[in-house]
């Protein structure tokens, strides 16, 4: 029996079939163009129904896998919106997590009383990243496409709907929406004043919840002989972390792909009075998620390879090398790597990249050596916030692309001085769906059954203790870089809008 998950990053969609021990059966990818114009970030979900049709067929292609496919399941990226009409076609680019230009819509969400009882309940801060100042954005400045929308999804929800007429979300993704878990229901009171439609929202079922089958014209588009049922799973910060399988509240999930995901399990309720944790019940296991997502993690190193390393032949081999060429620290070197602002645990969208202390001595290797320290001050800067409530963090699980790096994983360990396990499967968003589907079909009698039944590890990393007394100085340094840059970041943007016309870009691989 094998599970068909297609998992939609943001920069490539990949459709993969794992079976019930998490053997990869079956894979394959095409990359998702990015368009960013000022502080606009979209993609196109008709290339994203094209190009996964493309990948799913090719996963399929083999009849002999084909015959062994039972259950189909979608994961993305959380808080990207996209409106449809009542056929299931966008109206226009998706906006993307990293979109801030809600930020208007934003603010003034925050300041309703109705949003102060729905903080009250749910104890999420009101961001532009998340889903309600998206569609009031669309609704204050694109009436047009406000008045004709049926549904606005994630891309999961939009790819649910397109694979079987139902558009419904899981509760993780509903949060986004300001969803409240506990009480299992969205915020109406709030809704009616943003004089946002409930019917507009897709419905919300437990991760894990069977929708229904293909319809018949998938089944007959993929060649299936026999019905696939089709299983919500969670957007991928919540699939990856449950596809590193932690095994108890001690184990910190690590997985940097584009964007660095920090999270753990905890019987605590916590709710963080500065708002920098995210923190997420998953009733059904009864205990809670907490951590977050950062705007850029493996995003970093294509950048770094985009300005430095353009022209090798082999980038990431040789960027690695003259990295480890030069020292802990980076001979006093700080990156900030807010390049699209930052989320956990700082909710900056103003903040930019700085390389803070380049003196004539530092080269292309410090450089590097600079953003691939960055790496292990963010995750730190979480996991010492998580602390503070007392979870008793104690080792890091890393996967993820960034986790091939063996360098910057060795780089986590001696930041935060502990024990770093990294993860076999590097498409661990892709296996915690598949994990979520057989817990929620019953093929596991719990989800850490089946993390135990599918999760390998490849290699532990310890820390480097000569390291220490480098790297919390240069943590402090980090950290005191931001605050004293903090309200220059403000000045900067505004600055940048006055005398610069926006322009786009678009990008293969963010």
């Amino acid at each position: 029996m094998g599970t068909l998950v297609l998992n939609m990053g943001l920069k490539s969609i990949r459709s993969i079939i794992f079976d019930e021990q998490g053997n990869k059966l079956a894979s394959s990818s095409l990359p998702i163009e990015t368009k960013i114009r000022g502080n606009y970030v979209t993609q196109d979900g008709k290339e994203w129904w094209r190009k996964a049709l493309q990948v799913i067929k090719a996963t399929i292609e083999d009849a002999n896998v084909r015959k062994r496919v039972r259950h189909f399941t979608v994961t993305s990226s959380s808080s990207c919106l996209l409106p449809i009409s009542p056929t299931g076609e966008p109206l226009c680019d998706a906006i993307m997590v990293s979109d801030t230009r809600a930020q208007f819509e934003s603010d003034n969400i925050s300041g309703l009383a109705e949003f102060q009882e729905t903080y009250q309940n749910v104890g999420l801060a009101c961001d532009p990243y998340l889903m309600l100042p998206k569609i009031l954005w669309i609704k204050n400045n694109k009436p047009e496409i406000y008045e004709r929308t049926y549904k606005f999804l994630s891309p999961n929800d939009f790819f649910i709907g397109m694979l079987t007429k139902e558009y419904v979300t899981d509760e993780f993704n509903a949060q986004k929406y300001h969803y409240d878990i506990h009480r299992k229901q969205y915020p109406v009171k709030l809704l009616h004043k943003l004089e946002i439609p409930l019917s507009s929202l897709p419905d919300v079922v437990p991760a894990g919840q069977v929708i229904g089958d293909l319809t018949t014209e998938m089944k007959t588009v993929f060649g299936f002989a026999e019905d696939v049922s089709v299983v919500v799973s969670s957007y991928d910060a919540i699939c990856a972390f449950i596809g590193s399988g932690p095994k108890d509240e001690s184990e910190v999930c690590d997985v940097s792909g584009t964007v660095t995901s920090l999270r753990a399990f905890t019987r605590k309720d916590i709710k963080d009075p500065k708002n920098r944790l995210l923190a997420t019940p998953f009733q059904s296991i009864g205990l809670n998620i907490v951590g977050g997502s950062n705007n850029l993690g493996g995003g970093l190193i294509e950048w770094v390879k985009q300005c430095y390393y353009s022209n090798e032949t082999y980038p990431y081999e040789v960027m690695e090398m003259e990295a480890r060429q030069s020292v802990e620290g980076a001979h006093g070197l700080v990156f900030l790597p807010y390049l699209m602002g930052e989320r956990v645990p700082l909710w900056d969208t103003d903040a930019r990249g700085v390389f803070f202390g380049i003196e004539r001595t530092h080269m292309r290797r410090d450089m590097a050596r600079a953003v691939f320290d960055s790496t292990g001050y963010v995750i730190r800067q979480i996991i010492e916030v998580m602390q503070e409530f007392d979870m008793s963090v104690k080792r890091i699980r890393l996967s993820g692309g960034l986790a091939r790096v063996n360098l910057i994983s060795q780089i986590k360990a001696d930041v935060t001085n502990m024990e770093v396990i990294v993860v076999d499967e590097f498409e661990t968003t892709a296996l915690g769906a598949a994990i979520l589907v057989g817990f929620g079909t019953k093929q596991y009698s719990s989800i850490f059954d089946g993390a135990a039944a599918c999760v390998r590890e490849r290699m532990i990393i310890m820390p480097n203790y000569k390291n220490q007394q480098i790297y919390n100085e240069m943590f402090e340094l980090f950290k005191e870089s931001y605050l004293s840059l903090k309200s220059l970041f403000n000045k900067r943007i505004t600055t940048v809008k006055r005398i610069y016309s926006e322009r786009q870009e678009k990008i293969e691989n963010l």
